[in-house]
C-alpha cells in the first residue's frame, strides 16, 4: 500500500488523514462539506494509485466507499464498536484527528476489525426492506394511537382495518377532538398502505428469482418471499461467518451477562445488529410454529386422540415431512411478512 488514509465522515465536514509510505509526507484536514461532489473532487490526484482509506461502518460511509471504487482505490469498512474497543480506555477527549489517527494505525499495521462491504444491489434490496419494515412500524404505531384514543373515550376496541371496523368507528360517540385524532390516523393508515402495496410486489418478485432468497425458502422452514428478502440482503455474504455463532452474534441474538463479583442478573438478547434481521428470524419463527402447531392439531385429531392432551409439538428449523411453498409458510396475511 503507498498511500494509507482514513476518513472520518459527517454530515457537515469530512476529516481526513492519509500518508505516503514512499515518501513519508502526511497530510490531513477537511472535506467540506461531506458530499459527493466534495469527495469526488478530492480524490482526483489519488486515481490510480495504490492507496487504501478506512472509514467506520455508520451513516454515510456508503457514497465515500462508492467514490473510493469509482477511481479504483480501496474503502476499508471498520467495525465501529471493535474499533472502539481497540483504542483502549480513554485518557484524552475523542476528536475525529484522533479517529483518523487511529483508523490509520490499525489499518498499516493490519489490525483494522474490518465490516463486510456489500455490493451496490445489495445496498438497493437493503435499503428497501428497511423503508418496509419503518413504513410497517409507522402503520403499526397509527394503529394503536387511534385505539389509545378509542380506550381514552371510552369506546371499545373496533378493528380500523376492516371494513366493517370502518362502519363502526364512522358511527361511535367522539369528542370532536377525538374525531380528528381517528380520522387523521386512518388516512394515515391508508397512504401507507398505498406506498407499501407496490413495494410488496417488488420484493415478492425478486424473493421468486433470486437463487439465494429462493434456496431459504426450500431448505428453511417457516420463510416466505418477504421474510427471505429481509435475511438475503441484512445477513450478506455468509462465507465472512467463520461459525454459526458469529452469525448469531451479528444478528444481535446472542445472550449479554453482565457479572461482577457474585453478582450476575439474568441475561439478555444484546441485540446489537440489524433490527430489521431480528424481525424477520422472529416472523419465521411465528410462521413455523402456526403451521407446525396447525399440522400437529390435524394429525392428533385424524387419529381420535385429544388435542388438548396431547404432547407440545417442537418442530427442528427443517423439516422433511412438513410443506415448505410459500403459501403454507407465510403466515396469516402474506403482505405482512
Amino acid at each position: 500500500m503507498r498511500i494509507i488514509g482514513a476518513f472520518d465522515v459527517h454530515r457537515k465536514q469530512i476529516t481526513y488523514k492519509w500518508l505516503d509510505t514512499e515518501t513519508g509526507e502526511i497530510q490531513r484536514g477537511r472535506i467540506m462539506p461531506g458530499v459527493r461532489k466534495a469527495v469526488r473532487e478530492f480524490l482526483v490526484p489519488f486515481e490510480g494509485l495504490d492507496a487504501h482509506f478506512a472509514l467506520e461502518a455508520t451513516t454515510g460511509w456508503r457514497f465515500v466507499a462508492e467514490e473510493l471504487s469509482r477511481v479504483g482505490l480501496v474503502a476499508h469498512l471498520a467495525e465501529p464498536a471493535d474499533t472502539a474497543a481497540l483504542r483502549g480506555s480513554k485518557r484524552r477527549a475523542k476528536t475525529d484527528r484522533r479517529d483518523c489517527d487511529h483508523m490509520m494505525d490499525l489499518l498499516g499495521t493490519g489490525r483494522l476489525p474490518e465490516s463486510w462491504l456489500p455490493p451496490a444491489h445489495v445496498l438497493e434490496i437493503r435499503t428497501l426492506v428497511r423503508l418496509r419494515k419503518a413504513l410497517t412500524d409507522t402503520r403499526r404505531e397509527w394503529q394503536q394511537r387511534v385505539q389509545a384514543q378509542l380506550f381514552h373515550q371510552g369506546v371499545p376496541r373496533i378493528p380500523a382495518i376492516t371494513t366493517q371496523g370502518r362502519a363502526q368507528l364512522a358511527a361511535v360517540d367522539l369528542s370532536a377532538a377525538g374525531r380528528q385524532v381517528v380520522t387523521t390516523g386512518l388516512a394515515v393508515i391508508d397512504h401507507l398502505d398505498y406506498q407499501l402495496a407496490p413495494l410488496d410486489t417488488y420484493l415478492v418478485r425478486f424473493a421468486k428469482v433470486q437463487p439465494g432468497c429462493r434456496a431459504l425458502k426450500q431448505r428453511l422452514f417457516g420463510v416466505g418471499d418477504l421474510t427471505a428478502v429481509f435475511i438475503w440482503a441484512e445477513l450478506g455474504d455468509c462465507v465472512r461467518f467463520s461459525s454459526s455463532d458469529d452469525a448469531v452474534r451479528y444478528a444481535g441474538l446472542d445472550i449479554t451477562v453482565y457479572e461482577s463479583a457474585d453478582k450476575r442478573p439474568p441475561g439478555h438478547l444484546s441485540r446489537q445488529g440489524p433490527e430489521a434481521l431480528r424481525w424477520a428470524l422472529y416472523e419465521v419463527a411465528q410462521s413455523a410454529r402456526a403451521v407446525a402447531l396447525r399440522i400437529t392439531h390435524i394429525t392428533w385429531r385424524s387419529r381420535g386422540a385429544s388435542t388438548t392432551s396431547g404432547p407440545v409439538c417442537r418442530w427442528p428449523v427443517r423439516s422433511a415431512g412438513v410443506p415448505t411453498t410459500s403459501s403454507a409458510v407465510s403466515g396469516t396475511t402474506p403482505s405482512r411478512r
